[in-house]
């Protein structure tokens, strides 16, 4: 089996930790005024070194995004962070614009170049004229299917391919637009745009009231003004969702991936919680590992199936496997998010006097029945006494503050395990 690699996302230094303790081969992580995550980002050029570093002690790699699309007033300062980066042993850059990455092979000739996703590669061509341009990765278009990476990876055998497995996507795929595909069948990215984005629309149908779980449900119809296509929108306490995509999970299909020439999975998340990337990574490092092991057909359904279940705990739009086999991926009208089953409450930061140290993130009584998420798996958690910063006996923790608990349990748990509790 060949070796592949589960990359995990970074929005700051802390999740970094956590995505490598939880099983991540590498991260991927940028500063804010470069990379296409700019809220939620906390790295600085100061952490992004500081987590190169942590990472590369464990042997585990780091791949710096610079995928903005730069404009003339931008080019200094990504000069300017081209040279710091050059400081430190960033083992690759992701990068979309071509610009930019003609000035990375000045400033770092011997870095890796992985060509973004927003550069949306979705054929063999494409990928040939960047591996002749240096790119030694792509990671490639959301809209490319498992057909589709077999004939790239046949015709370009040793450039790397990267695909995205699990997480949001955004209605515009790979920064794509996609309505006029979605109401017409005719592709935008083909040259074929009806423009649906600005058509006039009219009510049809006139608001409605709908009791549903004990829920208001407002709904109503509304038509282009040539009276084509007629959409029906629902919104309830939370809103509506006219352009919500489910969430992609392909960790069925991790096998056959791999088959088809797939050298590194990426989690989308760097916006995500700590509790959110460990459980992702934890649940695709059993599958993969299982994979990778040549484990059983039977044991590799039993695995996939427990961790999918896991999957489904956490807060998720539903999922949907994509673009993989060639079909539209589905769309959420109904819902924001589906009820996650645990409420992440807690992580662990050592201990002392053989007490927890817990930092709290949500409330934790005394009385409440918990799990301990580690990277070895799920322990339940029986507390027997929670003291405050002061070692006063308390009956309850809660987050939003510095201070540190400390919990007398039946077990010592380790460094970075998480704790939960069932809603």
């Amino acid at each position: 089996m060949k070796k592949v690699e589960l990359l995990a996302p970074a929005g700051n230094l802390e999740k970094l930790k956590y995505a490598i303790h939880y099983g991540a081969d590498a991260v991927y992580a940028g500063v804010p005024d470069f990379s296409l995550r700019v809220r939620i980002n906390n790295f600085t050029p100061e952490t992004l070194k500081e987590g190169i570093d942590y990472a590369h002690k464990r042997k585990k790699k780091v791949y710096v995004t610079l995928n903005i699309y730069a404009h003339n007033q931008h080019l200094k300062e990504v000069e300017k962070h081209l040279k710091f980066l050059g400081t430190t042993k960033v083992d690759g850059l992701i990068i979309s614009d071509p610009g930019i990455i003609r000035l990375a092979k000045k400033y770092l000739p011997k870095t890796e170049i992985h060509l973004s996703t927003q550069a949306n590669t979705t054929n063999w061509q494409a990928a040939k004229f960047w591996y002749e341009q240096g790119v030694k990765r792509i990671v490639l278009a959301r809209e490319v299917t498992l057909e589709e990476i077999w004939e790239i990876k046949k015709h370009v055998p040793k450039l790397e391919l990267e695909y995205f497995v699990h997480g949001a996507m955004c209605m515009s795929y790979s920064g794509r637009c996609i309505l006029s595909k979605w109401m017409t069948g005719r592709s935008a990215n083909l040259g074929d745009c009806t423009q649906p984005c600005r058509w006039q629309y009219n009510i049809k149908n006139q608001i409605s009231k709908v009791k549903y779980d004990n829920d208001e449900i407002l709904t109503m119809g509304v038509e282009d003004a040539q009276k084509r296509f007629v959409v029906d929108l629902e919104e309830d306490k939370h809103g509506t969702y006219f352009f919500n995509s489910y969430d992609l999970n392909l960790m069925a299909h991790l096998d056959k991936l791999i088959e088809a020439g797939v050298t590194s999975f990426k989690i989308e998340g760097r916006a995500k919680s700590v509790y959110y990337v460990a459980s992702v990574m934890r649940a695709y490092r059993e599958v993969l590992d299982a994979i990778t092991q040549k484990v059983s057909a039977k044991k590799l359904k039993n695995i996939i199936s427990k961790n999918q279940k896991e999957l489904k705990n956490l807060v998720n739009r539903g999922y949907t496997e994509g673009f993989l086999f060639g079909n539209e991926p589905e769309h959420n009208f109904d819902n924001h998010n589906s009820e996650n089953g645990y409420k992440f409450v807690g992580q662990i930061e050592g201990a002392e006097k053989k007490l927890n140290i817990v930092r709290a993130h949500n409330e934790i009584f005394a009385t409440d029945k918990l799990e301990a998420l580690t990277p070895e798996g799920i322990f339940p958690v029986k507390i027997k006494k929670i003291y405050n910063d002061k070692m006063e006996e308390v009956s309850e923790a809660h987050g939003g503050h510095e201070k540190r608990y400390f919990f007398q349990s039946d077990k010592i748990l380790p460094e970075k395990a998480l704790l939960r509790k069932k809603i």
